[in-house]
């Protein structure tokens, strides 16, 4: 029985290293396939201009940006009619004006409704220096997306909220990636699908991004970038928390 129990165990653990060694080796090549680590982290900022469109029975196409800053900075504007909502982070607090809500005037944003914003604004993106960064990853095998085989990574974020990415088997390059935010006892789900992939100073960038609820397809939005810009343009002070909000 002793001796059972010993093979049992062995089988385990060896099982348990496959699997780690197996999910290791994927982010490696999703990262090699991004253009390797070292022209990853020669982006120190991030500027993405084009067109946001969405369908259904309130379909509207804005002229949207963003714009990333090393590490953790992120802004994200999107211009309808005259008018601009910007989101964004300056590394520790979130601030946001949303006129198309009717509020014109910058405000901080809660918690809650940052946790979306921290996820992306990780420049690298999460599977780099994940160990580093108090993340863990599992290979969970195959997957379809949309009728095509995928390779499914779960990462778990440090706050304990959960990223799923599919991985197109022949590039390794992200097709989807689905957000699992626990939120107050509830879970808030989202997708996003990636594609027309291209090169920007060496680093694989999706050129369209369609996301939303994972529970209602219908209210999904398309993000086409007609402009990619690494390293020029972007300034810290547009990140930077209001003065009106600092009193």
């Amino acid at each position: 029985m002793r001796a059972y129990l010993s093979i049992l165990l062995m089988l385990l653990c060896l099982t348990l290293s496959a699997s780690s060694q197996t999910a290791d080796e994927l982010v490696s090549k999703n990262i090699q396939a991004r253009g390797g680590i070292e022209k990853i982290k020669a982006v120190q900022t991030y500027r993405a201009t084009g067109k946001l469109t969405t369908s259904g029975n309130f379909a509207i196409t804005a002229t949207a940006g963003l714009d990333r800053m090393r590490p953790n900075l992120l802004r994200q504007s999107f211009s309808l009619q005259g008018m601009t909502q910007v989101l964004a982070y300056d590394g520790s607090t979130g601030w946001q004006i949303q006129p198309f809500q009717g509020r014109k005037d910058p405000e901080l944003m809660g918690e809650d409704d940052l946790r979306d914003l921290t996820i992306d604004a990780d420049i690298d993106g999460p599977l780099v220096d994940y160990k580093e960064k108090g993340n863990s990853v599992e290979y969970l095998g195959h997957d379809i997306v949309d009728g095509d085989d995928a390779l499914r990574l779960k990462l778990t974020l440090k706050n304990g909220d959960i990223v799923y990415y599919y991985l197109d088997p022949d590039t390794y390059l992200e097709i989807r990636k689905e957000t699992q935010e626990f939120i107050r006892g509830s879970v808030k789900e989202n997708v996003t699908n990636l594609g027309a992939y291209k090169p920007v100073a060496g680093v694989m960038y999706p050129f369209s991004l369609s996301f939303g609820p994972k529970n209602d397809p219908t209210s999904w939005a398309t993000v086409t970038a007609a402009k990619i810009e690494i390293n020029t343009g972007v300034e810290r002070s547009e990140f930077a928390v209001p003065a009106s909000l600092k009193k």
